[in-house]
C-alpha cells in the first residue's frame, strides 16, 4: 500500500512524499542555493526522515534559478558562508548523504558549481537541462576541491576528464555533461524527468534495490570520508593565501584572477 501524502520541513529544506514512494527533497535558498553546515545537516535529516516514512527513492531539487552554487565565499548572501574552520564540520555532515540508504536523483537546473557540483555528485543520478552549468571551479578561485569530488568525479566521468574539470575549473553545459556521463539524462524539464526516473527506481523490488545499491556503492562512504578529510586539510592550507583572496575577489568582480603563487 502506497503512503499517503506526507511532508516535513528541516530548516531551509522541505520533504514531500507523494504517491509512488518518491520523496522530493527541496532546498529553499534561491536564487543561488548556497549551502553551509546547517543546510547540509538539514538535507541529511530530510533523507533520514524520507527513509523512515516509507519512501523508496529521493528527488533532490532546489527552488529558484540554480541547483546549488556551493559555499558563498563572497559574502553576498546572508546564508551559505563557510569559514576556513567550518569545512571539516560541513564535510562531517555531508558524510551522512553518502551513507543514506535511499537512491537519490538530482534535478539540476542552472548552476551546480564548486561544492554544489559535489552535492550533485553525491547523488546516484543527475538529470540536467541543456542550460545547466557544471563547474568544479576551485582552481579558478585558488582553492582545493571538496565535498568528496576527489573520488566521486573520477568514478562518474573517468580519471582524465575529472582531471580536466578539476585542473581547469572550466564550465560545461548540460549537453556536454551528458556526453561525458556527468549528467545521466538530458531533459528540457529536469525536475519532471528526475521524478520519472525516481518513480522507476521506486517501482523496483525495494529489498532488491537496496541490496543492489549497497553492492554498487560498496565502500563509497568510506572513500568519501577519507577524501573529505584530505580535502579539508588541503583547503585549510589555502584559505590564508593571497591567491585565494584574489580568486574570491575576481569571482565576485567577474574578471580573470591574477594569481601570484603566494
Amino acid at each position: 500500500m502506497m503512503p499517503s501524502m506526507e511532508s516535513a520541513e528541516f530548516g531551509d529544506v522541505s520533504v514531500i512524499i507523494g504517491t509512488g514512494y518518491v520523496a522530493e527533497v527541496e532546498i529553499h535558498r534561491p536564487p543561488d542555493n548556497f549551502f553551509d553546515v546547517a543546510l547540509i545537516a538539514a538535507l541529511a535529516a530530510g533523507y533520514q526522515w524520507a527513509d523512515r516514512s516509507g519512501a523508496r527513492a529521493i528527488v533532490l531539487c532546489s527552488e529558484g534559478k540554480h541547483f546549488c552554487a556551493g559555499a558563498d565565499f563572497t559574502g553576498r548572501s546572508t546564508a551559505g558562508q563557510v569559514a576556513g574552520g567550518g569545512a571539516s564540520e560541513l564535510y562531517q555532515q555531508a558524510l551522512a548523504l553518502f551513507e543514506a540508504p535511499l537512491p537519490v536523483v538530482a534535478a539540476v537546473q542552472g548552476a551546480a558549481v564548486g561544492g554544489g557540483l559535489g552535492l550533485a555528485c553525491s547523488a546516484d543520478f543527475r538529470v540536467a537541462g541543456p542550460l545547466a552549468r557544471f563547474s568544479a571551479n576551485f582552481a579558478r578561485i585558488g582553492l582545493h576541491q571538496g565535498f568528496a569530488l576527489s573520488v566521486t568525479l573520477p568514478a562518474i566521468v573517468g580519471q582524465q576528464q575529472a582531471c580536466d574539470l578539476l585542473y581547469t575549473g572550466r564550465r560545461v553545459d548540460g549537453t556536454e555533461a551528458a556526453g561525458m556521463g556527468l549528467a545521466d539524462r538530458l531533459a528540457a524539464a529536469p525536475r519532471q524527468a528526475a521524478r520519472e526516473l525516481a518513480a522507476q527506481l521506486a517501482e523496483a523490488g525495494p529489498l532488491a534495490l537496496r541490496a543492489i545499491r549497497t553492492t554498487m556503492r560498496d565502500g563509497l562512504a568510506a572513500r568519501a570520508k577519507a577524501a573529505m578529510e584530505r580535502e579539508a586539510a588541503e583547503q585549510g592550507k589555502l584559505w590564508p593565501t593571497a591567491d585565494f583572496a584574489e580568486g574570491v575577489r575576481a569571482f565576485a568582480e567577474r574578471r580573470t584572477p591574477r594569481f601570484e603563487g603566494r
